[in-house]
């Protein structure tokens, strides 16, 4: 291998003189990282509320390891990783600041690993940029200290692709196997199907290759992170086919449907968009969306030229497979859903970002440099404003469940008791009730079996406004909370 391409593999460009492992620069290098994956977390925990209430999927994924809730109905696309993420605190602390907390400063130390997967391919100063665009996000800021998959399989997916390439070039031996094991079982672990997209371009790149022992590795971390799902898919749904189906089924059917102008509606701070109708946010909004993929082509042109196309390819095409669900395939959006992609991109995009501000010479460009600078200042204070407006609504209509659960209190629904109907999992979770529904992706009991239930415990049918009362409640005694209507049944 010539002096050049050893140059280029260790993340310096040609002229630079080598330095040597241990030295001032690579402690710098770290700590760079670090300050990055530091700042995230203090980010997290003063503009992301950690009073803020649980969500409808955190109590989904939490109820399942806790033992002062019952246990929600867990459907078919859902994965346990979260569930175990989140148990050692909540399977013992009710405590939602403190579960915020922990999951604050876990997300940077998984911002800060992952990073530093990527060590050896970039400079640090083109890590640090990429972890501080993901990190600034208001997506990334807003899920980073809740308990969802998605900024996980981001992380994961980080991981794995980082140390896919180490191995693939021949740095850190095992250790780069190990990374890619790892990576590949967490992004498994949260979202099986989201792990097989991200890695679908490693895949087919060694089987083309017959790179055995990276094919092992990949191959591997999918299956040990995957076969808790996989096994539960024939203990519960009848087979891994049915469970797919089914999970196919609650998404509204996969298959071609563009759903680009869906994401672009959810970047205004909506946490699902489904149906999702309105108009566009403020272009302003959805400018830096638009942005995202130029600069990641940028990104890979650079590469190109100095010689080193894979290292920024790889991430590139694995963030267009891990998008191409959906982009293409749902009838709708969240913008949570697009966050491996988002992690994989800050990749190319900061490398394109360097060249665009300084010279291969190490120069600053006088007009480029001001630009992009103003660009991104206008860009964080998009980011932060959108993020201020989402996290408001959500402190709002999770203190709306919670007052909801007051009232119930007040009527005497309490534990042990169900509630039904509308929005009946996180109404059931603040009251410390079950929940059933009779329809519906989460259909878990029957009409007769509330009935039942109801001759034995407080039972609550919710309805939401313009919603008609369910069969089985038409003669339950009706109350009105808010805009909504709760038909609590008769005991005895």
């Amino acid at each position: 291998m010539t002096d050049g391409a050893n140059a280029m593999l260790a993340g310096r460009r040609r002229g630079e003189p080598a330095a040597p492992p241990g030295t001032p620069r690579r402690l710098r290098g770290d700590a760079l990282l670090a300050a990055v994956a530091a700042v995230f977390t203090l980010a997290q925990l003063a503009f992301v509320h950690p009073w803020m209430g649980l969500g409808w999927d955190e109590i989904v994924y939490t109820s399942q390891v806790t033992t002062h809730h019952p246990a929600a109905f867990f459907s078919a696309p859902r994965a346990r990783g979260v569930s175990l993420l989140v148990a050692p605190v909540a399977s013992w602390s009710s405590s939602t600041e403190l579960l915020r907390v922990y999951l604050a400063l876990l997300s940077g130390a998984g911002l800060y690993l992952a990073l530093r997967a990527w060590k050896g391919l970039f400079p640090a100063r083109v890590l640090a940029t990429a972890g501080a665009f993901f990190a600034t996000l208001w997506v990334t800021l807003f899920y980073g200290p809740q308990a969802m998959p998605n900024y996980w399989v981001a992380i994961g997916a980080l991981i794995c692709v980082g140390c896919f390439l180490r191995s693939w070039q021949g740095h850190s031996g095992r250790t780069a196997l190990w990374g890619v094991v790892a990576g590949a079982a967490l992004m498994a672990w949260m979202r099986p199907t989201d792990a097989v997209w991200v890695a679908l371009p490693l895949l087919v790149l060694v089987l083309v290759r017959r790179r055995r022992l990276l094919l092992l590795a990949l191959v591997g971390g999918l299956a040990a992170g995957g076969v808790e799902w996989v096994i539960e898919a024939y203990g519960w749904y009848g087979g891994l086919g049915e469970r797919l189906s089914r999970a196919s089924e609650i998404q509204g059917g996969l298959g071609w449907n563009i759903a680009v102008d869906d994401q672009m509606r959810s970047l205004g701070g909506r946490g699902l968009c489904r149906p999702c109708t309105g108009s566009m946010p403020h272009p302003v909004v959805t400018a830096w969306w638009i942005v995202l993929p130029f600069v990641a082509v940028l990104g890979v042109v650079v590469a190109a030229r100095v010689r080193r196309t894979a290292r920024t390819l790889i991430p590139f095409v694995c963030a267009v497979t891990a998008a191409a669900p959906y982009l293409f395939m749902i009838g709708y959006a969240a913008p949570r859903f697009l966050q491996p992609a988002y992690a994989l991109l800050a990749i190319p995009v900061a490398d394109g970002l360097w060249h665009l501000v300084r010279t291969r010479q190490g120069r600053w460009r006088p007009v480029a440099a001001p630009m992009v600078a103003l660009a991104l200042a206008g860009h964080l204070a998009v980011q932060f404003a959108v993020l201020e407006g989402t996290v408001d609504r959500n402190v709002a209509s999770r203190e709306d469940w919670a007052r909801v659960a007051d009232e119930l209190h007040r009527l005497g629904v309490r534990p042990p008791c169900l509630i039904t109907g509308h929005e009946s999992i996180p109404i059931g979770y603040y009251t410390g009730c079950s929940s059933g529904s009779t329809t519906g992706n989460n259909e878990n009991t029957t009409a007769a079996e509330i009935v039942d239930t109801a001759r034995r415990l407080p039972v609550a049918a919710v309805t939401g406004p313009g919603g008609g009362a369910p069969g089985y409640a038409r003669d339950w005694t009706p109350h009105r909370i808010t805009d909504l209507t709760v038909r609590v049944a008769p005991r005895g």
